[in-house]
This record gives C-alpha cells, structure tokens and sequence, in this order.
C-alpha cells in the first residue's frame, strides 16, 4: 500500500478505496450511520449496524496506518472515517493542483536534447501525462512524425 506523504494524495486516494472496497470494508464510507440498535430493532437492522460500526472502525484505522507520521499528528480526529477522508482531502487535493500545473509546465516545455536517446525521451513525456491523467488532467501526445 502506498504511504501517503503529502504529495500523493490522487494516488494515496484512489488505493484507499480500492483496498477497503476489496476487503469489503468501505461500507462507512458509502453509507451513512445507520440508526443504533434498539432492543426493538430487528436482527437486519442489528447486523447492518454492527457491520457499519466494525467498517468504520477498521477504515479509520487502515487509513491512519497508510499516512506518514509527520502527516498524521496534524489531521484532526475525528471518530468517522468518511470525515476523517474528506479532511484529508480538503488539505491535500491543493497539492495535487500544484502538482499538476508543475508537470503541464514541464511537458509543454520539454524539448530533446540528444544527450539521451529519443525513446528515453518520449518515455519521460509518456510518464507525465500519465501522471497529470492520474491527476484528473487528459492530455494526449501526438506523434509528430
């Protein structure tokens, strides 16, 4: 699983889901809370309450575990993990935008140079634009020839 540093967080993100929906734990973060259980709840409300509270929980704390420490002292705690992810991403989705005007700037600005060769080059343009659609930014590389 990827650490998120600070810098990462469409990568950090989309991991995030991807593993919790996998392990079948992202239930809290789909769903709301649903009501607590009563003693006049039936056996499905109660199981669908325990599964969102176990859910919850263990999402929290994957996610926690997924961030750098110097990171996570300065998240606020929250005792909701689809909170605790939009927090995240309130903080750290500005990154990512200046991440991405950082690698337009240097995909547009990229010219060969001949100390490499010119596959070596269009790998590192290729890796860009992967990179910048990774960040919600389609960019297509024409073939000049």
């Amino acid at each position: 699983m990827t650490v998120f540093d600070g810098s990462n967080f469409s990568e950090w993100y989309e991991r995030v889901q991807f593993s919790l929906g996998v392990l079948d734990l992202d239930l809290a973060l789909i769903t709301d809370k649903p009501p607590e259980a009563t003693d006049d709840s039936t056996p499905e409300q109660v199981e669908q309450s325990k599964a969102w509270a176990r859910s919850n929980r263990l999402s929290l704390m994957f996610m926690r575990m997924t961030i750098a420490n110097n990171i996570k002292t300065s998240l606020p705690q929250t005792e909701f993990a689809s909170e605790f992810l939009k927090s995240v991403e309130e903080r750290f989705k500005r990154a990512d935008k200046s991440l991405a005007g950082t690698l337009m700037a240097e995909l547009t600005t990229m010219k060969y140079d001949g100390q490499k060769g010119i596959q070596q080059h269009i790998l590192n343009m290729t890796e860009k634009a992967a990179k910048l659609k990774a960040l919600g930014m389609v960019c297509s590389i024409q073939n000049p020839l």
